[in-house]
């Protein structure tokens, strides 16, 4: 399954969009963030089904009270079903 497939061509574009920006603010590459969602996917997959369509992914620079700025990682996928105790069980 492709990384865009199932998404208006709109939606496309405001995704790829949001990668340049992550790109500009973390210096990660869109395609490395790219690479991770699609790892994200594969490894969760194995133990339940997820809404890819509606997954989101952000990496972002956060200022924390001690002063430091750290890249931060969020993910939001959509779990429609756990699978049976997933595959290794």
């Amino acid at each position: 399954m492709g990384f865009f497939s199932g998404r208006k061509s709109r939606d496309v574009a405001k995704e790829r969009l949001k990668f340049m920006l992550v790109h500009d603010r973390a210096d990660i590459s869109p395609r490395f963030l790219q690479m991770i969602q699609a790892d994200l996917i594969k490894v969760i997959s194995d133990y339940m089904v997820i809404d890819t369509a509606q997954m989101e992914v952000d990496l972002k620079r956060v200022s924390h009270p001690d002063g430091h700025i750290r890249s931060e990682l969020t993910a939001s996928i959509p779990i429609l079903q756990v699978k049976n105790m997933g595959k290794n069980r």
